[in-house]
């Protein structure tokens, strides 16, 4: 071997230097430059970089450049600077005119676009696929948990990265009721995208919601310094506010008027939260009797005034679950219904769809739904080297077990035979 540990950390280190000053000089790298067809040319060249090679398997240089050393070394950075990127806010890449710190010239906030993290990112990807080549060379079959994992992290690392560029993500309001396939993009003009979503209904869930006391004049909870809240709970059905002492009658969560100072049940659309209540003061003793409601689009709120100056309020409930009864189209004739929620994205072809609003002004009454559309035609290479990983290091879990149990067994035998 010509080098080893120190020589691989001298020029791993020489490596990130190098990304460093470009760095400084040119500030970020701009991975929108291998949008399609220069992702797939630089590609194509990156594999031919690793089949040409095996003309130098027998080199010393090779066997350095696809070693244990240098691979450790590289993979070492690629965890110093991820470790980095985790501590630091990603802010994406830095605007010309804003003046720069320390963070932001290093290209800390921007990491996956900084010089040294691609340099090093390409580096490993030239590593890794030699060796790949270098090993495929003498195919040995008992081996194939190394090329499981050795493969799929290279296809996870070189699909990540070169289809990163390929990425489209677009933000779409639809109607109930509605079909559509328009978005607007960055500078507002319409585009019209190879997918339609249909919204058949949207629905949320809510909090029971909570019960303050304002002052009349300003609207400010109280105390101003330290306002108080009760959280409406059927099994705690006392608390305190503002030196009041609470006790909830009666809740409904979805009620409607039922004359100008009562509330009755009825599940629907339009309905909202309300609760009868007892107000004591005591203090002075005084006692305070009715109905509070919040209100929305369709009832109006209701308040429990105390005295001159102060009243018993409603807050808006906080959204519990809210989703989205859809149906996508695609040009092929695909068509999926799905409910979508947060967290629970619609996956179809290169698209995925996430919940990503509503009409927060509205609530449940919302009439729209937004969804995030994000466009990745190399996710499923993704998900294959993931998945080529896991079984690889399943298989050599397994494999090492067999053959410490294999060793065991020869070591008895000969101590019997000794």
């Amino acid at each position: 071997m010509p080098w080893g540990y120190p020589e691989s950390i001298a020029i791993t280190a020489g490596i990130a230097f190098v990304g460093f000053v470009l760095q400084i000089a040119v500030s970020d790298f701009n991975f929108y430059l291998l949008t399609s067809p220069v992702n797939l040319i630089v590609g194509a060249l990156i594999v031919g970089f690793c089949l040409l090679t095996l003309a130098l398997q027998k080199t010393k240089f090779l066997k350095w450049f696809t070693g244990v050393p240098f691979s450790v070394c590289l993979i070492s950075a690629l965890l110093i600077l991820t470790l980095i990127m985790g501590l630091t806010p990603q802010t994406g890449p830095s605007s010309a005119n804003v003046k720069k710190d320390i963070i932001s010239l290093l290209g800390f906030n921007n990491m996956t676009g900084s010089w040294p993290f691609v340099l090093i990112y390409f580096t490993t990807l030239l590593s890794l696929g030699s060796l790949i080549v270098r090993r495929a060379a003498k195919f040995n079959i008992r081996d194939w948990g190394f090329y499981l994992t050795h493969f799929g992290l290279w296809l996870v690392l070189f699909a990540g990265g070169l289809g990163h560029a390929d990425i489209e993500r677009y933000l779409m309001h639809v109607r109930e009721g509605e079909v559509e396939w328009r978005v607007y993009d960055d500078e507002g003009n319409v585009k019209e995208l190879p997918i339609a979503i249909q919204l058949n209904d949207f629905d949320m869930e809510e909090y029971p919601p909570k019960l303050t006391i304002i002052d009349r004049e300003t609207g400010e909870p109280q105390p101003q310094s330290d306002p108080d809240f009760y959280q409406i709970d059927t099994k705690i059905p006392k608390g305190k506010i503002n030196g009041w002492e609470l006790e909830l009658n009666e809740y409904i969560h979805n009620a409607v008027r039922n004359s100008d100072s009562t509330y009755r049940e009825v599940p629907m659309p339009g309905s909202t939260p309300a609760a009868r209540i007892t107000m004591h003061n005591p203090l002075t003793g005084e006692v305070r009797k009715g109905w509070v409601c919040g209100g929305n689009q369709a009832q109006l709120y209701k308040t429990l005034e105390l005295d001159e100056e102060q009243t018993v309020v409603m807050t808006v409930p906080e959204p519990k679950r809210f989703m989205s009864d859809i149906e996508v189209y695609t040009p092929d004739g695909t068509i999926k219904s799905a409910i979508l929620e947060v967290n629970h994205p619609l996956r179809i072809n290169s698209w995925t769809i996430y919940q990503y609003g509503y009409d927060n002004a509205a609530g449940r009454l919302s009439t729209y739904s937004s969804m995030e559309l994000v466009y990745d035609p190399w996710i499923i290479p993704v998900y294959i080297g993931f998945f080529m990983i896991a079984t690889g290091a399943i298989v050599m879990i397994v494999r090492g077990r067999s053959l410490n149990r294999k060793r065991i067994v020869s070591t008895e035998h000969n101590k019997e035979e000794k």
